[in-house]
């Protein structure tokens, strides 16, 4: 059986493939209904263990991750596991790292590097992504 969001929850953005993906900032309180079954944590420090799956990759606030290969993996893996359960990506804020985040990931579902941000703002969060080098990142991201 399926385990996704509902598409009309706070924070959760629907993919050209239909796949749902929640986004979170940290400091906000945790949205009520289902939790989810995995989550993808970008944090500067390693965050306290949920009780539910998860996955860290050290990423400084405002910055990019410390290591491209370790956060490839890790948005594909969050892209995977979305056909078939409840994925969040979170960050302190979620408008940054977690934009970023989920703008990556629009590329790994099909969208052009050169549209993800906008898709995200349009999608999520109009304030996504939040640096320029952030922007930058989506715009060479590739699945490679």
């Amino acid at each position: 059986m399926r385990s996704v969001w509902d598409a009309e929850e706070s924070g959760v953005m629907r993919l050209p493939s239909g796949r749902l993906l929640r986004g979170r900032g940290l400091h906000q309180p945790i949205p009520s209904g289902a939790p989810p079954d995995f989550a993808l944590y970008l944090l500067g420090k390693r965050p306290a263990t949920p009780t539910w799956e998860s996955r860290w990759v050290l990423w400084p606030d405002f910055r990019l991750p410390k290591d491209h290969d370790d956060a490839l993996d890790a948005l594909r893996e969050a892209w995977i596991r979305s056909q078939r359960e409840r994925v969040e990506i979170d960050c302190d804020g979620g408008h940054g790292r977690t934009a970023t985040a989920l703008a990556c990931i629009a590329v790994l579902d099909g969208v052009p590097a050169d549209k993800a941000v906008k898709f995200v703002r349009e999608r999520y969060n109009p304030r996504a992504v939040e640096t320029p080098w952030q922007r930058r990142y989506v715009a060479h991201f590739t699945a490679d």
